[in-house]
């Protein structure tokens, strides 16, 4: 009994130790279905740098199920509307709808826009050239999901065989149901854009000369390890220049029993006047760095600014209207989950709804703020811990071997 209760006090201890550290809300969405959740630059910089220990749960603390996408490139809709040509209601028989299609335009699919109703609609679709003689193109098919909890209306996209007919007409069944309301026909047609990175800024930047050594030297500190994807100078003098520059940090590295701190290059560039000056990498993950500037016997350059930038990196998870969702991330004993979302990414749209996280909240404080930390925070307090742990499984052990020999 003693040791089963030591056993869940270790259990307990060491989960004390991997808590989430890091909580943010999730923005609510207009629609059920799978979203893009697009993660900001501080949600990504409490994460592991593989961002394998974020997780999603539901106001009853399920997981919920994620695959991660990089956004090389954002796409935005626009809607083209057509123009209803006529609407003919024939009471507890049908609604047909006639719409013009714009010339030279084929098409396999409408989007309506219908009031919300809770009845489903069986329609059939048919084509004309002159609105005297229709022609079948789609027969029984079901309008469902008719209503919004936010919106007064819901988007439809019906889809049919490619048709190049001048006007189709859309033949809703009513002979069960009222008619349902249609608002507007049209289309939407998606522009896709390479994608703008976010821009990070850190904390502090010192900028300083070392004559001596005939450099300048850039100290560059965050407020966390942030992913950095690319850096742009703004250099306004001189005319001409040609510099090689070094990205570095500081590590710490034992030789012969002593510890000593040496710089160890991540990047290396090169600086000109017949060039943008921005320089684009596969990813780092530090909360300070180095940058060096060789000048030789050439004046210092004027550094107007240097500007920071990670790649964007979504979540894509399907999300409920009438649910409340947080993500919790932080927790570094965490491996990459395995969801089966993730099988059928391939299968998913590229333009689905996006929605992003607020209220993030950090619970540890920095690392250089010590004091003001809980003594149970501090790595004295873990390691009499352990030297507890250890001296309690010994007690136990040498109890039992005791145990063993009286029966022997």
């Amino acid at each position: 009994m003693k040791l089963n209760k030591f056993i869940a006090l270790l259990f307990i201890t060491n989960l004390s130790f991997s808590q989430y550290q890091t909580t943010g809300k999730i923005k609510p969405v207009s629609q059920n279905g799978l979203h893009e959740i697009v993660l900001s630059p501080e949600i990504r910089s409490y994460s592991k740098q593989d961002l394998s220990d974020i997780r999603i749960f539901d106001a009853k603390g399920n997981e919920i199920p994620y695959f991660i996408q990089s956004n090389n490139t954002v796409t935005s809709d626009t809607f083209e509307e057509y123009t209803i040509v006529s609407k003919t209601v024939s009471p507890k028989k049908s609604t047909s709808v006639i719409i013009a299609i714009p010339p030279n335009k084929q098409n396999n699919q409408l989007s309506l826009f219908i009031a919300n109703s809770d009845v489903e609609k069986k329609y059939s679709v048919s084509g004309s050239d002159d609105q005297k003689e229709w022609f079948g193109i789609s027969d029984s098919q079901t309008l469902y999901n008719l209503n919004s909890v936010s919106e007064t209306s819901v988007v439809k996209t019906i889809s049919y065989p490619l048709s190049t007919y001048h006007y189709l007409k859309i033949d809703f069944d009513d002979r069960k149901t009222l008619s349902v309301n249609i608002l507007k026909v049209g289309n939407f047609s998606t522009q896709s854009q390479k994608s703008i990175l976010q821009e990070i800024t850190p904390k502090k930047t010192d900028i300083k000369e070392n004559a001596s050594q005939k450099e300048t030297q850039i100290h560059v500190l965050f407020d966390a390890p942030q992913v950095i994807n690319q850096i742009t100078f703004e250099i306004s003098k001189p005319t001409y220049y040609k510099r090689t520059a070094i990205l570095y940090k500081k590590i710490t590295r034992e030789t012969r029993r002593k510890s000593q701190i040496v710089d160890e290059e991540i990047f290396s560039f090169e600086l000109s006047s017949a060039a943008k000056n921005t320089f684009t990498f596969p990813e780092i993950f530090e909360k300070e760095f180095f940058i060096k500037i060789e000048n030789h016997d050439n004046q210092p350059l004027q550094i107007s600014k240097i500007k920071y930038a990670q790649k964007p990196v979504s979540i894509v998870a399907d999300l409920n209207t009438d649910e409340n969702y947080i993500i919790k991330t932080g927790n570094k004993n965490l491996a990459e989950p395995e969801y089966d979302l993730s099988n059928f990414r391939s299968n998913i749209a590229a333009n689905l709804p996006q929605t992003s996280l607020y209220d993030i909240q950090q619970k540890t404080t920095v690392k250089s703020q010590t004091a003001s930390k809980s003594f149970w925070q501090q790595s004295w307090f873990m390691w009499i811990c352990i030297a507890l742990g250890g001296i309690t499984i010994l007690f136990f052990t040498t109890s039992l071997v005791k145990d063993l020999k009286r029966k022997n």
